[in-house]
């Protein structure tokens, strides 16, 4: 196998089936990256796992690729939320791309006191994190949702999926999570923390663990990454 192209692609993924380019992939495939008849790239549509498949048409407006073994198995990733308070464009990419790429099943834009950013493109960020995970040789492209308002979130929290909130003000003190195996969260506040009403409303919830992320203040970007690391060390499929 000599396919270096992975591609996500919205179909049925089986061995002998064909699989039709929309025109903006074929114009990647063909125009960009200049592959011809009879290439071979890998596809996965985050349901079925990972497939080899060939060209057989390509053109500059569509293509057809005939699905030739499967390669990979699907690899669901560990049932962890990232919930973050989107910042700059470029530093909400990288919480986007890091998220995928350190296996988070959801991400969740946030709407804090101080979020900086009241809007997002959630199909601009959705389509980043496609990206990510054809990068990054993920089965499953995570879920990323509409900006949501941090206190609606809460009062419609499902009770079995433990929260951990990255409160700066804990810098310092000892980091760790939960021994529980059940579903989880993590919560990246803004650029300019958390209030005081949303630290006194999160810590009444009984489902919100407050996390220290060690002796520094980290920036939201590499907060989420860090906490995502820690998670996965303790608790997810990195053991």
């Amino acid at each position: 196998m000599n396919a270096k192209i992975r591609l996500y692609v919205d179909h049925p993924l089986g061995q002998g089936q064909t699989v039709p380019l929309e025109r903006d992939q074929a114009h990647y495939l063909f125009g960009v990256m200049r592959l011809g008849q009879g290439a071979q790239i890998l596809l996965f549509n985050g349901h079925e796992g990972e497939w080899l498949a060939e060209v057989v048409e390509a053109g500059k407006r569509g293509g057809l690729l005939n699905i030739l073994e499967q390669t990979a198995p699907l690899q669901e990733p560990p049932d962890l939320w990232l919930l973050f308070a989107p910042i700059k464009k470029a530093r909400t990419d990288f919480i986007v791309e890091k998220a995928v790429e350190l296996g988070a099943a959801r991400i969740v834009p946030v709407q804090t006191e101080f979020t900086n950013s009241e809007r997002i493109r959630q199909d601009r960020l959705q389509a980043h994190a496609v990206e990510a995970a054809e990068q990054c040789g993920a089965t499953v492209v995570p879920e990323v949702t509409d900006l949501n308002k941090l206190d609606r979130l809460l009062a419609d929290w499902p009770e079995r999926r433990t929260l951990y909130f990255c409160d700066e003000a804990q810098a310092g003190t000892p980091s760790g999570f939960a021994d529980d195996t059940g579903p989880a969260a993590i919560l990246i506040g803004p650029e300019g923390g958390f209030s005081d009403a949303e630290r006194a409303r999160l810590s009444s919830k009984p489902f919100a663990r407050t996390l220290s992320l060690g002796p520094r203040i980290l920036r939201a970007d590499t907060a989420a990454a860090a906490a995502i690391t820690l998670w996965q060390y303790h608790r997810g499929d990195w053991r």
